[in-house]
């Protein structure tokens, strides 16, 4: 008999080719499908709530699996402390649950966060260069926040969509876009009820174009109408962006790290 189960991941994007499973490299989910097959003693498949590509890290990335549901009654810390022994340092399993035998990380997901970190400083740093863009340019927060507004709501986003996306439709609804200062690092954080393919990035794109004053802020509604993601400005470098979180009816990912329980 077996448990569907939750999982929230944490990893570091950094010599990993993202998400999903392939032939060429290491990915998170091949990691993980291993450690789990290996305490399961058979084959287990998982299911996230986003992929991510290659360099793109996780705070609260949403995992299910099915499980043996008398081991998961019986050691829940099997599918954290018993999967994470057999991870590589850069992941980790932060929390696990259990959930109905219906549920589904990607089509169950009602809403999805992410953050992007832009290091904006005269030099690159020694400690954070695999964790932010390094920005040496002075960026206008001010003019990045009223871009930004202007993105919130439900918009056509092909100029902000690569072209390997293979959604059905480029209509997306952006609930939240902050930008914000701490020190030398600016965030840029967003939800949305789903991403396009490299959605973000090309989104943090801009807005450091329009910081710069190489693009004015009215440009971006004529980017959203113009729909060619020619028009768009370069598409950001994975290793600024983080998965944050991944909303549910009932809990979202974020609410899993930290527990082991049931």
């Amino acid at each position: 008999m077996t448990q569907r189960i939750a999982m929230a991941l944490e990893y570091h994007g950094r010599g990993l080719c993202g998400w999903q499973r392939q032939e060429n490299g290491p990915t998170v989910q091949g990691h993980l499908e291993e450690a789990l097959s290996h305490i399961e003693g058979s084959r287990v498949g998982c299911v996230a709530a986003g992929r991510t590509d290659a360099g793109v890290h996780a705070e609260a990335m949403l995992v299910h699996a099915d499980v043996s549901a008398e081991r998961f009654v019986r050691s829940p810390r099997a599918y954290t402390h018993g999967v994470n022994g057999m991870l590589p340092d850069r992941i980790r399993v932060t929390g696990v649950r259990s959930v109905d035998g219906q549920f589904h990380a990607r089509f169950d997901c009602r809403e999805r966060a992410y953050r992007y970190q832009v290091w904006n400083r005269n030099t690159a740093s020694a400690l954070h260069a695999w964790q932010h863009w390094w920005m040496p340019r002075p960026l206008s927060l001010d003019a990045m926040r009223e871009a930004g507004g202007r993105l919130v709501g439900k918009h056509d986003f092909s100029s902000f969509r690569a072209s390997g996306c293979q959604a059905a439709s480029p209509v997306r609804e952006l609930r939240q876009l902050e930008v914000e200062r701490d020190g030398f690092c600016i965030a840029v954080t967003v939800r949305a009820d789903a991403f396009l393919y490299h959605m973000v990035r090309n989104l943090v794109g801009m807005l450091v174009e329009v910081g710069t004053g190489r693009m004015a802020v009215d440009e971006v509604a004529v980017l959203l109408e113009g729909r060619d993601r020619r028009m768009a400005p370069a598409t950001a470098p994975a290793h600024g962006l983080y998965f944050t979180d991944a909303v549910y009816d009932g809990f979202c990912s974020r609410d899993l790290v930290g527990t082991e329980l049931p």
